[in-house]
């Protein structure tokens, strides 16, 4: 009988084996031509939306031919997710932060609190779900896709909200980048303060230094640092919202003990601040960074393939336009706010 049972268990290991090397062989075609896509046929599309995209087709594929089970041992979204986010630190160099004084980490603490609680509020009101509101409004109120993966990980929300928050990210950062200087031009804006309002508001980096270039050489780097001062708080943002579901909205029996608490807590940040003090006492060279910036990107692009390809249609569309308008609305919230608090700070009016 033990025999025969081997004989069943063998067949079906050596299909898992199999099926997780095809799957890896899929995603990373999938991943090379998300790479050629991002940078020679549209680079104003960023490569998560073309990742989420070409998983959500190739998730179509593979179930309509019945291989979607058969791949699933290769799908690995949240290994991918938490490599690329250890790999962000590289790109936050707390050296370059201090090089502007206090007042991007001033903005930062004050932009990442105001829009954050606004947004957690109004979603509460048009009644969304509280994983999708902590995701969206970290995502709004810190710095796009990677806060949205961040706050994820650490409420433990559905891939689908994820991806959601994810395009409403990108679709929304792109007119901004082109928008904002504009603005910023007709209001004869002074460029630390364009700087400020880009960096504070424009929720993916590289659409940050996109609308910093069109204005100015001087405005890209006020507008990076800023931006770059809110990616620091990443890790703390997630770290709080681990330990505030863990102890309030899942309502586990008893106060959640230590043991609990650091099962919660999202252990990718040591890696995040670990990586982010390398790179500011200077461990990396420039072409160690520019080769960690390069991993970190294909690592997003690996696991929004996966996202696209675990996504259950039914489920996406049943999320509705509340998020929608949501997003926007928190996005006025915050654009009009870190126009305000560039003023205040970038402005002279106050430090």
């Amino acid at each position: 009988m033990e025999a025969k049972n081997a004989q069943v268990e063998q067949p079906r290991a050596g299909s898992k084996t199999a099926g997780l090397i095809a799957g890896l062989i899929i995603i990373a075609a999938l991943a090379y031509i998300v790479n050629q896509l991002s940078h020679n046929v549209n680079k104003a599309l960023e490569y998560p939306l073309w990742a989420a995209a070409l998983g959500l087709v190739a998730n179509v594929v593979l179930t309509a031919t019945r291989a979607k089970e058969f791949i699933q041992p290769a799908i690995r979204t949240e290994l991918f997710l938490k490599t690329g986010l250890v790999l962000l630190g590289a790109s936050v160099n707390i050296t370059q932060i201090l090089s502007i004084g206090a007042k991007g980490l001033v903005q930062g603490v004050v932009m990442i609190t105001s829009v954050f609680f606004f947004t957690w509020w109004l979603g509460g009101k048009f009644k969304l779900n509280d994983t999708l509101r902590a995701t969206m409004a970290t995502a709004i109120s810190v710095c796009g896709v990677s806060a949205a993966i961040a706050a994820a990980g650490a409420v433990l929300a559905k891939k689908e909200e994820l991806a959601y928050v994810t395009a409403l990210v990108i679709f929304t950062a792109l007119p901004l980048m082109v928008l904002m200087p504009w603005l910023a031009v007709q209001m004869n804006l002074p460029v630390q303060v364009a700087g400020a309002w880009f960096g504070g508001n424009i929720d993916t980096t590289a659409a940050v230094v996109g609308a910093g270039a069109i204005y100015g050489e001087e405005a890209m780097k006020v507008a990076s640092i800023v931006k770059m001062s809110q990616n620091a708080l990443i890790g703390l943002v997630a770290f709080a919202l681990a330990v505030y579901f863990a102890t309030k909205v899942e309502k586990s029996a008893g106060r959640p003990s230590t043991r609990i608490l650091w099962e919660r807590f999202p252990k990718f940040v040591l890696g995040f601040i670990l990586t982010s003090f390398l790179a500011s006492v200077g461990f990396f060279a420039k072409p160690e960074l520019a080769a960690i910036k390069n991993l970190q990107s294909w690592a997003f692009a690996l696991a929004f393939i996966c996202i696209g390809l675990e996504l259950s249609f039914k489920q996406f569309r049943h999320l509705g336009a509340r998020p929608t308008y949501v997003y926007l609305i928190a996005t006025v919230f915050n654009t009009v706010l870190a126009l305000g608090i560039g003023w205040v700070i970038f402005g002279g009016l106050l430090i």
